[in-house]
């Protein structure tokens, strides 16, 4: 198991993950560190677990825009394609989504537990 530390929102985390994955979720808190940084400009320091449902939503609403855009972009690079096969991708498409879901939700949670 690996080990990291990430700073959010000026607290520092210890995060347990998986064995050469320690580089990726350095890069992924930074990217939540920077929406939270983004959004309490706006707000304000609301709170920790507010600033974290609100990036999580911000970041959320980003994957969902970007799924839909890949399904727009694979429609238009197969135009004759059967609706069965395109409902058989969009629930491959969000089976993906919920699993990007709940690993932003374990993140958010192991931050908000430490």
């Amino acid at each position: 198991m690996g080990q990291v530390s990430v700073t959010v929102n000026g607290t520092s985390y210890d995060l347990v993950c998986g064995d050469g994955e320690e580089q990726r979720l350095v890069q992924l808190a930074r990217y939540v560190d920077g929406k939270i940084a983004a959004i309490a400009s706006t707000v304000g320091q609301v709170g920790e677990g507010r600033l974290l449902l609100m990036a999580a939503l911000v970041i959320t609403d980003e994957m969902w825009d970007a799924a839909a855009e890949l399904r727009a972009l694979r429609g238009a690079a197969r135009p004759g394609q059967q609706s069965a096969e395109a409902r058989d991708q969009d629930q491959a498409l969000g089976a993906d989504i919920e699993a990007l879901a709940e690993r932003i939700e374990s993140i958010a949670a192991r931050l908000t537990a430490t």
